[in-house]
């Protein structure tokens, strides 16, 4: 009987239940999809250097799902509570009737299993699917064969979805038992008509605090963008501008619930025009917990599009900045200044990097093609100190000023810029030059080289040719790293030691197998000689390809999980509680109906009311995202951020259909609520 009582419950108020299946659902689906990826990667035919990646990154999203467990319980416990003073007028008449409060646990028990199953079902249903998208997505990361992609139909992610949902679920029944026994039957049977007490505030005192918290909120804006080379001074200091933005945004949501209605009742014509002054005093009617909710929502908000643009941004920029920073196939550097007492590695130190592979039974001529050798050069006379100047000294504090400058002689770098297809220079004997290709770096060097410092080497001094760096590299990467090189003219080096010697080479194939063989010989003569006969690191394009792609990916899928599940817990928070402020203005909108209000009329009131609920916090957070999205490509701007607009926009995308669709839900959920009144 309490089964059948149950299911005819769910039936007849499916409408109420919306936002929680849709969230429920959306839940199980975004779950299974990626901890499903372990399933996917496992097809991919990966090399040792992959390998070690996938593996790394399925164990940090086994890692962040315990940490989305933890987010989606609290938001299905929140839901439930919605569900539970929804029907609090339902309860009370079964107790009036004589039914148990044990046994009206019993229901929702049966209530809770019911949903679970069949938001289990959907949700994993729609997770399959989407993880076949999924699938293709993984493919295109890993630049895999999608010829040996089939339908994946992971156990792993089915099972952890049945228990850690299943925990949830069980947490939820726990929770309604506990709140159905604590509740009177007089609260029960006229909770519905209590409402929250309204406090009008002073218009005064919410112009001071909306000023002060404006104020406050563009010092912390400050912090983290004009002021951040002194933030950084210490890694407390971050603590700072985000304390002030949480209790600024706060006081600014709590500041603008009295300003507004005090600023359009000013505004008459405005203020009267249809039910403009209704919806006003809606919004206003429960402001004391809507301020702490609309705050946390926005910084819910800000924090997804954060992690979402950054994420999307360093995976596009990896991917783009590939040809641009790795032009050739592969990279030796053989160090020679290195103290030991290994009589056969200080005689290996006279040999070139090409008599160092050859010793070791690699093939060069047959393999390598378009080869160039060149010398670093470094002397602990010349350090940032000497070249940065004094007035960057005292404005880039966080930098390590006694670090030795690299040089390198004009003619070697000319052989390099030829091989980059860069331009080439030319200098006079008592000229250098800096190339760089980090733009935080450079900002640096260029402020330094309008005050003309002149550097000295040897015995002589050299005056700069130009009074900015220019662009340039010498190690094949997948990210801006070059801080600065110094080119000056071949004698100046002459008294300078070489403390290493660098080989830039294309291998001497095309074919794809033949350069995995090449690639992976690289590999074994690095383990092998390093620090038993040479001092000789490796670096090949295929290697930096493989990493940026697998990094990319690891960042992508976090920032994708965390960010749409922070967006799905904001949007569903929200709506929970505009619902729960529908269900208790049922009264408000029946005295409308009673004075003779058009349907029309209502419902526009409604849809304003709902719209302005969900822009406030998206407004703010955009502005707010808008310093924490500059502040993060500062601290990323090795990656470059020429992809950054394509992952605004996506951010976008997923924004307009999750915290758009849930307010479309929100709306028709409100009116059907509504309609019944």
């Amino acid at each position: 009987m309490l089964f059948k009582l149950s299911l005819k419950n769910i039936k007849k108020s499916f409408k109420d239940y919306a936002i929680y299946f849709f969230t429920l659902i959306l839940g199980v689906a975004i779950f299974y999809v990626f901890n499903a990826i372990e399933s996917q990667t496992v097809l991919i035919d990966a090399t040792s250097g992959t390998a070690s990646i996938i593996e790394l990154m399925t164990n940090m999203l086994s890692g962040v799902s315990v940490f989305v467990s933890f987010i989606l319980g609290f938001l299905i416990i929140y839901a439930s509570r919605f569900l539970i003073k929804r029907r609090k007028r339902e309860f009370g008449i079964y107790l009036t009737l004589g039914m148990s409060k044990r046994r009206i646990s019993m229901i929702l028990f049966f209530e809770t299993i019911l949903i679970g199953l069949i938001s289990l079902v959907i949700g994993l249903g729609i997770g399959i699917v989407l993880s076949q998208l999924m699938s293709i997505l993984v493919a295109n990361m890993f630049e895999a064969d999608m010829t040996k992609f089939s339908f994946i139909l992971s156990k792993s992610a089915c099972i952890k979805c049945l228990i850690y949902f299943g925990i949830m679920y069980l947490l939820v029944m726990i929770f309604n038992t506990i709140n159905i026994g604590r509740c009177k039957l007089i609260d029960l049977l006229h909770g519905s008509k209590k409402s929250e007490k309204v406090k009008l505030k002073n218009s005064l005192l919410c112009t001071v605090i909306f000023l002060i918290s404006a104020s406050v909120l563009g010092f912390a804006y400050y912090m983290v963008t004009g002021g951040i080379e002194t933030m950084l001074d210490s890694a407390d200091k971050i603590f700072i501008p985000i304390a002030l933005g949480i209790v600024s945004t706060f006081f600014i949501f709590w500041s603008l619930s009295g300003l507004i209605l005090r600023i359009v009742s000013k505004r008459r014509k405005f203020y009267y025009k249809g039910l403009n002054s209704f919806t006003l005093r809606q919004i206003s009617s429960k402001i004391n917990t809507t301020v702490f909710s609309m705050s946390i929502i926005c910084l819910m908000l800000f924090v997804t599009i954060c992690i979402l643009s950054s994420s999307l941004s360093i995976k596009n920029s990896m991917t783009a900045n590939l040809e641009e920073l790795a032009p050739v196939d592969v990279e030796f550097t053989k160090m020679i200044d290195i103290d030991t007492s290994n009589p056969a590695i200080i005689e290996d130190f006279d040999l070139s990097i090409i008599e160092t592979l050859e010793k070791n039974h690699f093939d060069v001529q047959n393999k390598l093609k378009n080869i160039v050798s060149f010398n670093i050069h470094k002397t602990e006379k010349l350090t940032l100190k000497e070249t940065l100047g004094r007035e960057v000294l005292s404005k880039y504090k966080f930098m390590h000023y006694d670090a030795p400058e690299t040089i390198i002689a004009l003619s070697d770098y000319n052989k390099v810029a030829r091989l980059f297809e860069h331009k080439e220079y030319t200098l006079k004997k008592d000229e250098y030059m800096i190339i760089a290709d980090y733009d935080g770096m450079i900002d640096a060097r260029n402020l330094a080289l309008k005050e003309r410092p002149s550097i000295v080497l040897g015995e002589k001094r050299y005056q700069p040719k130009y009074d900015e760096c220019k662009y340039g590299f010498l190690e094949i990467s997948s990210t801006h790293i070059n801080g600065g090189v110094i080119v000056v003219p071949d004698e100046a080096l002459e008294s300078i030691p070489v403390t290493d010697k660098a080989l830039l080479a294309n291998f001497n194939t095309n074919n794809k197998e033949e350069i995995q063989k090449i690639n992976q010989e690289l590999r074994d003569f690095a383990d092998k000689t390093w620090e038993n006969s040479s001092f000789t690191t490796v670096n090949t394009k295929l290697d930096i390809a493989e990493n940026s792609i697998g990094l990319g990916a690891l960042v992508t899928f976090i920032g994708l999980y965390l960010g749409i599940i922070f967006l799905i817990s904001s949007a569903a928070i929200l709506a929970l509680k505009e619902l729960s402020e529908s269900s208790d203005n049922k009264e408000r909108f029946r005295m409308l109906r009673k004075i003779g209000t058009d349907e029309a009329l209502i419902r526009k009131a409604l849809f304003r009311q709902i719209a302005i609920f969900f822009l406030f916090p998206l407004i703010l957070a955009i502005i707010h995202s808008i310093f924490g999205i500059m502040f993060c490509n500062y601290i990323l701007e090795t990656f470059g951020n020429e992809q950054l607009l394509p992952s605004i926009i996506m951010t976008s995308i997923f924004i307009i259909i999750i915290y758009g669709g849930y307010f479309l839900i929100t709306y028709f959920c409100s009116k059907n609520i509504l309609r019944d009144a």
